[in-house]
């Protein structure tokens, strides 16, 4: 049998201490499985006095996780700090320069810094491995680089952030407001107390980025990526979908098109009969079309033991002699993903207007969307509205809510044809706009 593998880890909060217990328990069966044990010799952590209900006897302690990550003793460094700048990158970088390679469950570093790092790692001959910053216990990093070799990719789309898909699965089924399952979400610690990053979809387009690069052989670059979150989504906007056949969830897509990949994160209506639809709570899912297969891959994103099952699988795929390049393609033949351009986005659009009650508002709203040719699916008309909120009675001045349904028409489009509705003065509140998919 090869010598062990000689593992340091940096970070051990959950998921950190999460490894350290399963290389412990599974140390028999991964020597077994793999051909070589796997020990780790050495950790580095803010507070080595905390009880991390793991044990640590026998390993090197490290103050400084960069003076790990050099270490001479070490083979694979697994990067568990998080962020995309300071000591996770510096640490990351050194890893890599001493020719170490390297594991990370970090998102938004290889986002910002993917090309740039898998550039040294190839140059120096080692891997970067990060099953566990996409879609936490899901092994879509490996179906992308490894399994679907022989597809050519047409679209890898998904729901990969727990939060927004707990807020959305709450709203749609007990009826509560955005501000509420918020805060729900917040005291169950699925949210963060700035729940920025989640709810406006930046982590989504952060782990979009690396699925794009491995699907694609685009760059990672999250500002190439068109980015809307949930905050608009209401109760009303849930309920017309629950009617119309539709679930709402934040999904991140990308797909090939004739010239260039598009790249999107935003609220979506899918059918109701569709996998990703189904997904409730803080599972993730993720869609992948090929040209031979297709399937979608459901799991939990997030959570101690699922991210510390995807670092241990990285770890001992490298125990099994596996390598490769960090995104499946080398380095120089990533190409610029290019921002993408929304306007040229083409689909079915729900459209939910809050229109005044005078003569000619009907004939106006027609007449602007047939001006831009787009045709009308369907039209709905609900009753009345309280723009503000309380508990009034409802009265003739509310702005009665009317929902179109488009047939597809391209995003430029719809958003003249709405400029020209407000201006017309027509419509009360500013309109909310949902992208739909179809089968």
């Amino acid at each position: 049998m090869a010598p062990p593998l000689k593992i340091g880890i940096a970070g051990l909060g959950t998921v950190g201490a999460g490894v350290v217990r399963m290389l412990a328990r599974r140390k028999d069966e991964i020597a077994a499985r793999t051909g070589r044990a796997v020990e780790v010799v050495a950790v580095s952590a803010r507070d080595p006095s905390r009880n991390r209900d793991c044990d640590l006897s026998g390993l090197r302690w490290f103050d400084d996780a960069v003076a790990l990550a050099g270490d001479p003793e070490i083979d694979v460094f697994v990067e568990l700090i998080g962020g995309h700048e300071g000591v996770a990158k510096a640490a990351v970088e050194v890893a890599i320069a001493a020719g170490h390679t390297v594991v990370t469950a970090n998102k938004a570093l290889l986002a910002h810094h993917g090309v740039t790092l898998a550039s040294a790692a190839e140059a120096k001959g080692v891997g970067i491995r990060f099953e566990a910053a996409v879609a936490g216990g899901i092994p879509v990093i490996k179906t992308l680089r490894e399994a679907l070799l022989g597809n050519r990719i047409a679209r890898v789309s998904g729901i990969l952030n727990g939060t927004c898909n707990y807020i959305l699965t709450r709203m749609r089924d007990e009826g509560l407001s955005f501000e509420s399952c918020l805060d729900q979400a917040q005291k169950l610690g699925y949210a963060e107390a700035d729940p920025t990053f989640d709810v406006d979809g930046f982590d989504t387009a952060h782990k979009l980025s690396l699925l794009a690069a491995l699907a694609f052989g685009v760059q990672p670059d999250p500002d190439a990526i068109h980015v809307e979150g949930i905050r608009s989504i209401t109760l009303a906007d849930l309920e017309a979908a629950d009617e119309l056949g539709y679930r709402i969830k934040l999904l991140g897509v990308a797909a090939r098109t004739e010239s260039t990949v598009e790249l999107r994160v935003h609220p979506t209506m899918v059918p109701k009969h569709w996998p990703i639809a189904q997904v409730s709570g803080v599972t993730n899912a993720v869609a992948i079309d090929g040209d031979a297969v297709a399937l979608t891959l459901v799991g939990p994103g997030a959570g101690s033991d699922a991210t510390a099952s995807a670092v241990v699988g990285d770890i001992c795929d490298l125990a099994s002699g596996s390598s490769g390049t960090p995104f499946g393609w080398r380095a120089e033949t990533l190409r610029p993903a290019g921002k993408a351009a929304i306007q040229r986005h083409e689909g079915g659009y729900y459209i939910r207007l809050a229109a005044v009650d005078r003569p000619g508002t009907a004939a106006a709203i027609a007449r602007h969307m047939a001006e831009q040719n787009i045709s009308l699916e369907s039209i709905m008309q609900h009753r009345r509205g309280r723009p503000h909120g309380g508990d009034r009675a409802e009265s003739a001045e509310d702005p009665a809510p009317v929902v179109l349904i488009t047939y597809a028409t391209n995003e430029d489009a719809v958003r003249r044809a709405i400029a020209a509705i407000e201006i017309d003065g027509v419509i009360a509140l500013p309109p909310q706009v949902i992208r739909i998919e179809k089968d």
